[in-house]
């Protein structure tokens, strides 16, 4: 099998690549082990963290002169900024119903009721401020993965009039006395049927009628938003929901919008399928086996690693030295093993800033060789800490259209 691009990672930087390179006429395959970073996610994401009174502008130039290897540093300020706009206008084609953006960055509400900078989040999750609102956290009663009595105190000590409030739902008994089964996908596809929907709204509406917003465990709504459009309708005051500990139903969805616009253009997608081996042509990347496609080998003009980091195995931390699995390719920031951590657990911890080295193209490079058809994008890159960076989801997005324009000049699309 012949393509344009072999993209390696299926999760939210390897989809945005491959659905950016399809638009523009490449064909594309993603290679997809299973699950991805976005299962786990809120199905909100960070741009980066700036000081209060700093513009955008301002934290990426500092950010350059702080952290040139930063994958904002390498690819510039301004083309970050157009980049972010692109990805805004993306998954809006894609049908992900998304608040926020690049001129309304927002504090999002977490799970544990803190307030958290975001750029772009789920229609309905509940964003700040908080100060002087009437808000019940509402929880379903036995549901391990949703803890309304730890959110509301958090809420009420950033000003809220917080209470948390719990639910029966007998219709979950079957789920309930099983607690390895009690999760949010399973909640989901019982409340998603419309049969479902009279029961739920006859638990809220009692307790709306006492509050100015109801803040809701988010284990419904695992195809599309139709039941919260619907309770929103129906509730005297506004419901928002809340992610759940994983698997998480906004990323879960988040995901299938994408996977599902990229095979509608035409890209194959390759599931629960992984790298077995790659054959170079001199500095090139030439072809890829699978482990489902062994004795086929994948040929390519340009591959794409988006592998992620340490969750997804995309990094991997040997005995004495970190390393990408797939291509070998080479690391930064160079740690000893004694150099990989702070003792202060809190603190942000150097192994969270290794990832793949590269130019500012993005390609990679192995034993100080530049690979010249091999990208590397999101979670996999080294230079950033996406926690204490608050850059995680902007790295993802950002560096999958800095690597699909890089390709589309090369291809002859349009760039």
């Amino acid at each position: 099998m012949k393509f344009d691009t072999l993209i390696i990672g299926g999760g939210l930087a390897g989809l945005l690549c491959g659905i950016t390179l399809s638009q523009r006429g490449l064909r594309c395959a993603i290679i997809s082990r299973g699950q991805n970073g976005l299962h786990f996610s809120s199905g909100s994401l960070d741009l980066l963290d700036a000081p209060a009174g700093e513009t955008l502008e301002q934290s990426l130039a500092a950010l350059a002169v702080s952290h040139p290897e930063h994958p904002y540093s390498l690819i510039g300020a301004g083309q970050v900024i157009d980049y972010a706009c692109q990805a805004e206008k993306l998954l809006a084609g894609c049908g992900v119903a998304l608040q926020g953006g690049l001129n309304n960055q927002h504090q999002r509400i977490t799970p544990l009721g803190g307030l958290k900078r975001a750029w772009l989040s789920p229609e309905e999750a509940p964003i700040g401020p908080v100060s002087g609102e009437r808000i019940a956290v509402v929880g379903i009663s036995g549901f391990p993965d949703f803890q309304a009595h730890l959110a509301a105190p958090a809420l009420c000590k950033a000003g809220a009039l917080a209470d948390a409030i719990d639910i029966e739902l007998p219709q979950l008994d079957d789920l309930r006395e099983n607690a390895s089964e009690f999760r949010s996908v399973n909640i989901a596809r019982l409340l998603d049927e419309k049969s479902q929907w009279a029961a739920l709204l006859g638990a809220l509406r009692p307790i709306a009628e006492r509050y100015d917003r109801l803040l809701f465990p988010a284990c419904f709504g695992l195809q599309n938003s139709q039941l919260w459009r619907w309770l929103s309708e129906q509730l005297p005051c506004p419901l928002a929901l809340l992610p759940t500990l994983p698997p998480s139903v906004p990323g879960i969805r988040m995901h299938t919008a994408l996977q599902r616009h990229f095979v509608r253009l035409g890209g194959t997608w390759l599931a629960g399928d992984e790298v077995a081996a790659v054959a170079f042509d001199g500095a090139r990347v030439s072809s890829v086996s699978t482990r489902n496609h062994g004795d086929v080998p994948l040929q390519t003009r340009f591959a794409v690693l988006a592998s992620g980091g340490f969750f997804s195995s995309g990094l991997v931390a040997r005995r004495d030295k970190i390393c990408e699995p797939v291509f070998n390719l080479d690391i930064t920031p160079l740690l000893s093993r004694n150099a990989w951590y702070n003792n202060d657990f809190f603190d942000s911890q150097p192994w969270q800033r290794c990832g793949v080295r590269t130019d500012a193209s993005l390609r990679g490079q192995r034993e100080g060789q530049q690979i010249d058809n091999l990208y590397a994008i999101g979670g996999v890159l080294g230079g950033f800490d996406a926690i204490a960076q608050g850059c995680g989801g902007g790295v993802s997005a950002i560096t999958a259209l800095h690597a699909a324009r890089q390709i589309s000049a090369l291809a002859g699309g349009d760039a």
